[in-house]
């Protein structure tokens, strides 16, 4: 019969998965990596965090933000190093702080050069750093619209054939654009997804954070009870149903797009369930199911009870 672990054990093992994974294990990835329960820790320390200060480690601070120039200085730092812009799987080796963190701050990873150049232009410490991004997208020129000839008026006619095309061209409120045309976006605003109204969200998620907060608007109906969200790797601790009044731990990472988890370089073992807006993932293992929320809301009212 196994015995169970004691103090010094939990605290050998916090220590290697440490080391290994070169930073401390959140909850989940200590009880799946070692093999000890959750109860066998809180019998010797009265929470995680003093588990990990007990080991020598740095507790998680999940509710303390970080600045935007810590995260935008170590993100320079790492271009300086890699002596051009690294990737996401580069940036995690060179960098401290998740690729997550600034795509939820700054949008996509591809827009951290615009990003950075804004913070550091007026910064000459950056200078070698800004030489090695790309040059910025010139802004496309605002069309120019010649003055009529002096002392030239429309002709009575002229000016009621003018009326009837403005109005013929002119949109109602209510009546969206051809879906042909596209305008450029407008330097600092926000990006909104395509319309939907489903119970108080107004559009479409476009990010992992609008995953995350569609799902745990429908978690209950899905037959989920969340147990913790983290920003380590696995999201999400919840449990299902899987039979009458049995119920079952799963792990949970949340993604705008599906094959954005192998984007991420995700462990295969450390996840059960991939909570999506989208599936497009056509090759994920089969070990891990896929939760399309743009299929599953379709099924539900677009009003909570």
């Amino acid at each position: 019969m196994r015995q169970p672990p004691d103090k010094q054990l939990i605290l050998d093992s916090l220590a290697a998965i440490a080391r290994g994974g070169g930073r401390p294990p959140s909850r989940s990835e200590f009880f799946s990596l070692s093999g000890i329960s959750e109860h066998s820790v809180l019998q010797f320390f009265p929470s995680w965090n003093a588990a990990l200060r007990a080991a020598g480690l740095q507790p998680y601070t999940l509710n303390l933000r970080l600045e935007d120039r810590e995260l935008l200085e170590d993100w320079g730092y790492a271009v300086r190093r890699n002596h051009k812009i690294p990737t996401r799987r580069i940036y995690r080796h060179l960098g401290k702080f998740d690729n997550r963190t600034f795509e939820r701050r700054f949008g996509p990873w591809s827009q951290l050069p615009e990003v950075f150049r804004n913070f550091a232009q007026s910064k000459p410490e950056w200078a070698d750093v800004l030489a090695l991004l790309p040059a910025p997208a010139p802004k496309p020129s605002p069309k120019h619209v010649p003055n009529p000839p002096p002392n030239s008026f429309p002709s009575p006619a002229s000016h009621s054939a003018s009326n009837k095309n403005y109005a013929a061209n002119r949109q109602s409120p209510s009546t969206s654009p051809p879906s042909k045309v596209r305008y450029p976006p407008l330097d600092h605003r926000p990006i909104y997804g395509q319309p939907m109204d489903f119970r108080g969200l107004r559009h479409e998620p476009v990010n992992e954070q609008g995953v995350v907060l569609l799902f745990g608007m429908v978690a209950k109906e899905l037959g989920y009870t969340v147990e913790a969200v983290q920003s380590g790797f696995p999201d999400c601790e919840a449990k299902r149903q899987i039979a009458p009044q049995r119920w079952q731990r799963v792990h949970l990472e949340f993604e705008f797009e599906s094959r954005n988890f192998r984007d991420h370089g995700h462990s295969l073992t450390g996840c059960d369930v991939i909570v999506c807006w989208r599936h497009n993932w056509p090759d994920c293992p089969p070990q891990i199911e896929i939760l399309e929320l743009s299929s599953l809301i379709k099924s539900l009212p677009t009003s909570a009870a």
